[in-house]
């Protein structure tokens, strides 16, 4: 395991603080280019839950705001990230919808977003690595 996926596995399993799932995506690759963790935190506090709201799924939020930090703004990138974690979730990127299952049945949703935290990493890691942009 790396150590951007092992720092978000970290936070995620942290027992005296919940992070949310843009924290565990942007955190990681916030220290890395400086920043502390907590301003890293406070950056990306409101993007969990998509957006406190249900909107677009944190994770992916976070791994946008990564990629933004680490230089990759080229145009098309969010479309390609939301395009690349929806394709492994039947095209769903909203939070809500992401969760539906979860909703409806009596699944816990702590996995789930732990799994859509490391996919968003390990995409935001392959984008950066296909750009030559190292992190």
């Amino acid at each position: 395991m790396d150590e951007i996926m092992k720092r978000s596995h970290e936070l995620r399993e942290d027992p005296e603080r919940h992070y949310n799932c843009a924290q565990a995506v942007f955190i990681p690759f916030a220290e890395k280019k400086g920043l502390t963790p907590e301003q890293a935190n406070a950056i990306a506090q409101n993007f969990g839950s998509g957006m406190q709201a249900g909107l677009t799924c944190g994770a992916i939020t976070g791994g946008l705001m990564a990629l933004g930090l680490c230089g990759a703004g080229d145009p098309g990138i969010a479309v390609e990230l939301m395009r690349r974690i929806g394709s492994l979730h039947e095209g769903r990127t909203q939070c809500r919808d992401l969760l539906a299952e979860e909703v409806r049945t009596p699944k816990e949703k702590k996995p789930h977003c732990d799994a859509m935290v490391y996919e968003a990493v390990e995409a935001v890691e392959e984008m950066l690595r296909e750009r030559g942009i190292t992190f």
